[in-house]
């Protein structure tokens, strides 16, 4: 298992603090230091869509002008900006044998995925 995200981010801690509370083995990828390729964003975007990877809840996307924003409006503009901006990747990201099976943290739905 390998959960991505950011070390200062709250919603990661909540992971990796259930994921370890549960004794369960993951692996963290952070952004920040190894970044993101084109491919794994393709990926997630297929399984998740491109407007949920890209946390428009987030300060990063909030500070963009409105005509930055627009401007994200295909896969393409969006891969760019997650990958020069990857705190405006919604978090954490967690996949099992390369698939990508949860974004963000909801102890609920953690439980149903990936508690024993």
């Amino acid at each position: 298992m390998i959960l991505y995200g950011i070390p200062n981010c709250n919603t990661v801690k909540k992971a990796q603090d259930w994921l370890k509370e549960k004794n369960i083995a993951f692996e963290f990828h952070d952004f920040k230091k190894k970044g993101i390729t084109n491919e794994k964003l393709k990926i997630w975007f297929k399984t998740f869509g491109a407007e949920t990877v890209l946390n428009k809840k987030g300060l990063t996307y909030k500070k963009l002008s409105k005509e930055e924003q627009s401007a994200l409006n295909n896969e393409n503009a969006i891969i760019a900006y997650l990958k020069q901006n990857t705190s405006a990747i919604k978090r954490p990201v967690v996949e099992i044998n390369n698939e990508p099976v949860l974004i963000g943290f909801d102890e609920n739905t953690y439980t149903a995925k990936l508690a024993k």
